[in-house]
C-alpha cells in the first residue's frame, strides 16, 4: 500500500467509538498475517487464509431487523422477513455496541459498492476481527489512492462478531442481530462471525435505496457479458449455479452475485468480489473458482489434512462451505464491472423434483411469476429431519434480502424487459431421470452447452416453431440443443415412468399455486396466466 495511505488517520469518535486503537486500510496480506498471529486463521496450502466463522455458519434470517420509521414506515414490505425494530432500541443497542468496540483494536476500510460511478455508495466499515475487514477488502469495491484522500462515506458497517446482546434487554430475538437503519444509514451486526451478514446487510440497503430513489432494480443475480457486448443475467438461490455458470471462459465476468439494471439500460455489479460456495469444488468442473483459491482469497469453515490441503467434499462443519476473493482473481472479467445491451435472463432453479425441463423459454407473463416465485428446492440431508425434496420459494430470488414487496421489483424487471426485448429462459440445474435419490444431477457440461446455445441464437433457430409446451407447466420446451442429447431435453423421458412423472409435476405445480397465493391480489392477469396450467 502507499505510503500517503498508511499515514492518513481517522477517528471514530462521530459514530461514538473512543479510545480505540485503529488499523486503517490494512492490505490484504497484512490482514492474513495477523490473523495467523493472533491464532484466528491458518494459511492452506493453496495459500488462502483458512478462518472458522464460529457459531454462525451461514445467515440467521430471523435476526434481521430494519428499524422501523418516517423513511421506512410506509414502505417496507413488513413480515417475517422485514421485521421491524424500534429506533428507540436501535439506539440503546448500538450505544451498547460502540462502549463494546471502544478501546479495542479495530480494523477500518473505506470502500464502495456499485461499480457505476453514478450510483456509487460510499461505505465505512469498522470491524472487531482482521479477518472480517479482509472479507470487506474482498467483497467491496476499492477506491483508489485519489479517491480515499478524499473519501467521504455515506454508510457505516459496524461488525463486532464478540458483542453478544440480550433478548430482555436489547429487543432481539437471540444474542446475534443484523439491524439497518436507512434513517442513520447504519448497518449495525453483533454475535455472529459469519462474514456474509456484512455484505448482504448493505446489499439489502441497496436493495430500497436504488428502486426507491434512483429508478433502478437491484437483482440478486451473476451477469457476463460476450465479446460482441451482449449482457446476460443469471438470478438463482444459492446453489443453483450462479456463479459457476457465470464464470465462462468465453465471456468476461461483471460480477458473481449482485447487480443493478439502470435506467440507461446498462447492468453494474455491486461488488468487487466474488464469494462461492466449494461443497465438492473440483478444478476440472469449475477451473475459474477453484484457482481464484490463492493468496488473498479466504475460505471459510472448510476442514483441511495437517499438510493444509482442503478436502472440499467434507462437510463436517457445514454444507455452506464458502469462498471470497477479489474479482481480479478471474481471468476473464470486465473492466469496469459494468454491462450493456442485457440480451438474456437465465432462472436458475436446482428442482430436486426432476420434473422441471433442464430449459425452457418463457412468456413476459410466466417471465413474471417464476421471478416472484423464485424456486428452488432442498434435498435431504440439507437440513435436519428433510428426508425427501421440499420446495423453497424466495420471491425474486432473494426475499431475504428484498426489504419492498416483490411485486415493486417485478413489475420494474418486466417494464425492462419490455424494453430491452431480452429473452428469458428457465434453466434446471437440479436432478433429471427422476427425483434426488433416484435420479441424478443434470450434467454441468449439458447445462453450459445449453445456455451457450440460448446466448448465441443456435437454440432458437433450431427449435424455431417447435417448442413444445409443457403440459404441466405451460412453459416452452426445445426439442433440440446443438451438443446436448436430445433425450436429455425431455424430463419425462428420462423417468421411463410417465405414471410416477406426472404425479410428481402435479404436486410440484400444487405448491407453485399454493405459493403464489401471497401474491394473487397484487398480480396482473397476464401473470397469473403464467403459472402452471392445471
Amino acid at each position: 500500500m502507499d505510503k500517503a495511505q498508511k499515514s492518513k488517520t481517522i477517528s471514530l469518535a462521530d459514530y461514538g467509538i473512543t479510545d480505540a486503537t485503529i488499523n486503517f486500510q490494512l492490505t490484504p496480506d497484512e490482514l492474513h498475517k495477523i490473523t495467523v498471529d493472533k491464532r484466528q486463521g491458518v494459511t492452506a496450502n493453496n495459500g488462502a487464509l483458512a478462518i472458522n466463522t464460529g457459531e454462525f455458519t451461514g445467515r440467521s434470517p430471523k435476526d434481521r431487523f430494519i428499524v422501523k420509521d418516517d423513511v421506512t414506515s410506509e414502505k417496507i414490505w413488513w413480515g417475517p422477513i422485514n421485521i421491524p425494530f424500534s429506533p428507540e432500541a436501535f439506539d440503546r443497542l448500538y450505544d451498547r455496541v460502540t462502549q463494546y468496540m471502544s478501546g479495542r483494536e479495530l480494523y477500518v476500510r473505506d470502500a464502495y459498492a456499485c461499480a457505476d460511478p453514478n450510483y456509487q455508495l460510499n461505505i465505512r466499515v469498522v470491524n472487531e476481527y482482521p479477518w472480517s475487514n479482509m472479507f470487506a477488502s474482498n467483497m467491496f469495491l476499492r477506491p483508489d489512492e485519489a479517491s480515499l484522500a478524499d473519501f467521504d462515506p455515506e454508510w457505516v458497517v459496524i461488525n463486532a462478531p464478540g458483542f453478544m446482546a440480550d433478548p430482555e434487554r436489547d429487543a432481539t430475538r437471540q444474542h446475534n442481530f443484523a439491524i439497518l437503519n436507512f434513517t442513520k444509514k447504519i448497518a449495525l451486526i453483533g454475535g455472529t462471525g459469519y462474514t456474509g451478514e456484512i455484505k448482504k446487510g448493505i446489499f439489502s440497503a441497496l436493495n430500497f435505496i436504488l428502486p426507491v430513489d434512483r429508478d433502478t432494480l437491484p437483482m440478486h443475480c451473476s451477469a457476463n457479458v460476450g465479446v460482441d457486448g451482449d449482457t446476460a443475467i443469471f438470478f438463482g438461490l444459492s446453489g443453483t449455479g450462479k456463479t459457476t455458470l457465470s464464470a465462462d471462459p468465453q465471456r468476461f465476468l461483471i460480477g458473481d452475485d449482485e447487480h443493478g439494471w439502470t435506467k440507461e439500460n446498462t447492468v453494474f455489479n455491486f461488488e468487487g468480489g466474488c464469494y462461492a460456495k466449494v461443497i465438492n469444488l473440483s478444478k476440472e468442473n469449475e477451473p475459474d473458482i477453484f484457482n481464484a483459491i490463492k493468496p488473498g482469497a479466504i475460505l471459510e469453515n472448510v476442514i483441511m489434512n495437517p499438510e493444509g490441503e482442503v478436502d472440499y467434499a467434507n462437510t463436517s462443519i457445514t454444507q455452506n462451505t464458502r469462498v471470497s476473493y477479489p474479482l481480479e482473481h478471474i481471468q476473464n472479467i470486465k473492466v469496469p464491472s459494468i454491462g450493456k445491451n442485457p440480451k438474456n435472463i437465465f432462472f436458475l432453479t436446482a428442482d430436486a423434483f426432476g420434473v422441471l425441463p433442464p430449459i425452457s423459454k418463457l412468456s413476459p407473463g410466466q417471465a413474471a411469476y417464476h421471478f416472484i416465485s423464485g424456486y428452488t428446492a432442498k434435498v435431504a440431508g440439507t437440513e435436519a429431519g428433510i428426508v425427501e425434496p421440499v420446495p423453497s420459494f424466495s420471491a425474486c430470488f432473494g426475499a431475504p434480502f428484498m426489504p419492498l414487496h416483490p411485486t415493486v421489483y417485478a413489475e420494474m424487471l418486466g417494464k425492462k424487459m419490455q424494453e430491452s426485448g431480452v429473452h428469458v429462459w428457465l434453466v434446471n440445474t437440479g436432478w433429471t431421470g427422476g427425483p434426488y435419490g433416484v435420479g441424478s444431477r443434470m450434467k454441468l457440461k449439458y447445462t453450459r452447452a445449453m445456455i451457450a446455445a440460448a446466448m448465441d441464437g443456435t437454440l432458437e433457430a433450431a427449435n424455431k416453431d417447435k417448442y413444445h409446451t409443457h403440459s404441466v407447466f405451460g412453459v416452452s420446451q426445445p426439442r433440440v440443443c446443438p451438443n446436448v442429447p436430445t433425450d436429455v431435453l425431455s424430463p419425462r423421458s428420462t423417468w421411463n415412468n410417465d405414471t410416477g412423472y406426472y404425479k410428481t409435476a402435479q404436486k410440484l405445480s400444487d405448491t407453485f399455486k399454493e405459493n403464489f397465493k401471497q401474491f394473487e391480489s397484487y398480480a396482473s392477469p397476464m401473470i397469473l396466466e403464467g403459472g402452471p396450467l392445471i
